[in-house]
Formats: structure tokens, C-alpha cells, sequence
């Protein structure tokens, strides 16, 4: 395998963790709970489920832009010679990580410290606006993937 083959897969693997994690939790999990759970147990579901997801998002934040830096390098030799769309990507994973953070550093612990209190309607508003960022970033995820897919080849 090729440095560029290694570097693409890594790529593509990160971004269909993060973003497929995305698309399961909010269109298969999410109404799933919905049904199947009372209140208190679907908020305790999802603060496992967030405490395992995020640690591979992490991986993910992490392996993007270093395999990503990598791609500059090897496609289109460095930031300068990167088309527009490369760019466009760039910006939009500045946006996704920060959304991320945004929900890791000061959403996750409010949902903990409601469901460890057991105030289930603050809990239920915790997750409301957890769910509405994660909304965010997946769209955000899925515009980056059809940008990445329609783009043309190196």
C-alpha cells in the first residue's frame, strides 16, 4: 500500500466513524430509545452511549486533519495548489470540531451532572439541545461528504 493509499483510507475510515456515527445516533438510535425507553432510561442510554461514541469522535478529530495534511502533500503538493473545494473542507471541519467540543466540554457534563441528580426534565432539555448540534454537525458531515465525493479526481 501506498503512502497516499494509507493516508486516503485513514481519511475516509475517520470520516465514516464520525459522521455514520452521526447518522446511526440521530436516524436508527434516537427514535429507537424514543419508543422502546421511559425518560430516565433513555437519558442514562445516552450518556454511555456519548461517553463510547466520543472517544472514537477524538480519534477522529485527531486522524482528519493529519491525514488530511498529508493528502495536500502528496495530491496537490502542499496548501497553495489545493483546489477551492480542499479549502471548503478545511473550514467545514473547523466547524464540525468545534460543534463537537462545543457538545463534549459543556453539553456532556450538564447531561451528567442532570441524570446523576436525577432531574429528569432538565436532563430531557440537556439532550434537546445535544441533539439539535448533533442535527448541525451531521448535515455539516454529510455537505462535506457529498463535497468530498463529487469532487474531481487528483
Amino acid at each position: 500500500m501506498s503512502v497516499f493509499s494509507l493516508a486516503y483510507t485513514l481519511h475516509v475510515m475517520a470520516a465514516l466513524v464520525w459522521v455514520g456515527g452521526m447518522f446511526f445516533a440521530w436516524m436508527i438510535l434516537r427514535p429507537a430509545a424514543v419508543t422502546a425507553l421511559e425518560g430516565p432510561a433513555r437519558l442514562r442510554l445516552w450518556v454511555n452511549v456519548f461517553q463510547r461514541f466520543f472517544v472514537w469522535v477524538w480519534v477522529a478529530v485527531l486522524v482528519l486533519p493529519i491525514s488530511g495534511v498529508g493528502l495536500l502533500h502528496l495530491g496537490f503538493s502542499g496548501f497553495e495548489s489545493a483546489p477551492r473545494y480542499v479549502q471548503v473542507m478545511m473550514g467545514l471541519y473547523v466547524v464540525m470540531t468545534a460543534l463537537f467540543i462545543r457538545i463534549q466540554a459543556l453539553k456532556l457534563p450538564e447531561l451528567r451532572t442532570t441524570v446523576a441528580a436525577e432531574d429528569w426534565t432538565a436532563g430531557a432539555a440537556v439532550l434537546g439541545q445535544i441533539r439539535r448540534l448533533v442535527g448541525v454537525n451531521l448535515v455539516v458531515g454529510l455537505a462535506v461528504v457529498a463535497l468530498a465525493s463529487a469532487r474531481p479526481g487528483f
